[in-house]
């Protein structure tokens, strides 16, 4: 089976993104950062809506793989190890070679824990 691909391409480089390496997408103003299992982190010219459309549009049926947590975020439901909502905490890992903490808001990550008791991934 042929590895899914997301290609940015701008003016001034091109960007190929293994889809199942993607851990995160993180809103930054006009920009959204892609942070891949290797802790690569790039920059690209959208914003977190924008990134939102590009996937449902470019993913289709694999974009049930994602979901937006709050304002700044996109994340890869398949690397979710731990949600606090306590301590507005999100750790995604992949229990071997990475860890990433992010600070979400409280009633996001109650939602996000609702989510994840009732999917299979």
């Amino acid at each position: 089976m042929e590895q899914q691909r997301l290609i940015f391409n701008s003016r001034d480089e091109l960007l190929r993104i293994d889809v199942p390496r993607i851990v995160y997408y993180e809103a930054d103003g006009n920009y959204t950062y892609i942070v891949t299992t290797n802790k690569l982190k790039s920059a690209v010219c959208m914003n977190l809506g924008q990134m939102e459309d590009v996937l449902a549009q470019r993913l289709k049926e694999k974009k049930c793989l994602f979901a937006r947590i709050g304002k700044k975020y996109i994340i890869n439901l398949s690397y979710v190890y731990r949600i606090n909502p306590l301590k507005k905490q999100l750790v995604l890992s992949d229990f071997n070679n990475f860890s990433f903490q992010l600070d979400v808001s409280k009633e996001a990550l109650k939602n996000l824990k609702e989510i994840m008791a009732h999917i299979k991934i």
